[in-house]
């Protein structure tokens, strides 16, 4: 009478693994990438509604407001009128929101009563957009090595 065994051999089984590791490979950084879009589009719909806010700001106090920091030697109140993270709530945030005198081309800086820059700094280290910024005046950038990824 002759045994059978049924069962994977040690072959099949290393195959497999191999090909799991293998789509793993693949999809994980393909899966980070995405997050990393998707916080990065939460960071870009904040700094707009904090650019707004700035907007708002300006019309009723004829100058914008400069957070955390001072600008033009003002200190800025101890309670914001402005949202300070991204996201709904500030435990579950990827970007912390702040504002500054925008830069000139020359160096210096504009009065905050012209022009503020509004940033989105990365909480967790994102190498390839860094800090999101726009300006009162439309201009965007950020401080990341492929600022290809920024605005998209």
């Amino acid at each position: 009478m002759k045994e059978t065994f049924s069962g994977f051999s040690l072959i099949e089984l290393m195959v497999v693994i191999a090909i799991i590791g293998i789509i793993a490979g693949i999809a994980y950084p393909s899966y980070n990438s995405s997050i990393l879009k998707g916080r990065r589009a939460e960071a870009q719909v904040a700094l707009m509604e904090l650019l707004q806010q700035q907007e708002r700001y300006m019309t009723q106090r004829n100058s914008y407001l400069c957070f955390p920091v001072k600008c033009d030697g003002a200190t800025p109140p101890t309670v914001l009128p402005f949202k300070l993270f991204s996201g709904v709530n500030a435990d579950y945030s990827y970007y912390l929101l702040s504002s500054e005198e925008c830069p000139t081309t020359s160096g210096g800086t504009l009065p905050i009563n012209e022009c503020v820059r509004v940033l989105a700094t990365p909480i967790k280290a994102d190498a390839e957009a860094g800090t999101l910024r726009v300006t009162s005046t439309g201009t965007k950038d950020c401080t990341g090595n492929k600022p290809a990824v920024c605005w998209k």
